[in-house]
């Protein structure tokens, strides 16, 4: 067996979340957990009590649904965790509200840009309410032809937090690789860009937009 590249001292791998799970977890099993390979075990033996333990532990945003919490289980694909749970992930993910930095933003030497908690849960507000206004509602889909950038988490989020369906692609794809992958969709709504920046240069889209109306 190989020799591990590099062991934490134990007081700082004490203070890490994994050992207050552990902690915490031997207290609900009422059993001890040595080491991670005793937690790990655990959580292959028994999966559907380890990730119900999970969820309370990450204090979850939802409804874990009613026991069995595993369906399947021997089936690899095909066993089900939590096969009646309702969560939303946008709404778990600004579950954080304040001042403190939520998003960093660096587009080459174009734009810098930094979002608390407080205003990405504003931003994405306004987006939902804006994607309602077009009549967009649970299961519908929402279409993005946007780059890595605040407006596209901004717009996932909005889009999740509704409950429909978002599907994306970088502006440099070629006009009917993006026909192709929306077309499958048949998306309610597209959010486009008409530039991006690369390499230093603004690179225009606007003759691809011209062919998706």
């Amino acid at each position: 067996m190989r020799e591990p590249l590099r062991t934490p001292e134990k007081t700082r791998a004490a203070q890490t979340t994994l050992a207050a799970f552990s902690a915490w977890m031997s207290s609900r099993a009422g059993k001890s957990f040595a080491d991670y390979d005793d937690l790990h075990r655990y959580s292959t033996d028994a999966p559907a009590e380890f990730w119900s333990a999970l969820w309370e532990f990450a204090s979850v945003l939802g409804d874990k649904g009613n026991p069995p919490f595993l369906v399947d289980e021997a089936k690899m694909p095909g066993g089900r965790f939590f096969p009646s749970a309702r969560l939303n992930f946008a709404e778990n993910l600004l579950r954080k509200d304040g001042a403190a930095t939520a998003l960093v933003f660096w587009g080459e030497d174009q734009v810098k840009r930094r979002l608390s908690w407080a205003e990405l849960r504003a931003e994405v507000d306004r987006a939902a309410d804006a994607l309602r206004e077009a009549g967009v509602g649970a299961g519908d889909r929402v279409a993005a032809i946007l780059p890595n950038m605040p407006e596209a988490i901004v717009s996932v989020l909005a889009t999740a937090s509704i409950g429909a369906v978002w599907s994306s692609c970088s502006p440099d794809f070629g006009a009917q690789g993006v026909l192709d992958r929306f077309g499958q969709i048949e998306p309610k709504v597209l959010i486009a860009c008409d530039g991006y920046y690369y390499g230093g240069k603004t690179i225009d889209i606007a003759d691809k937009l011209s062919q998706w109306n």
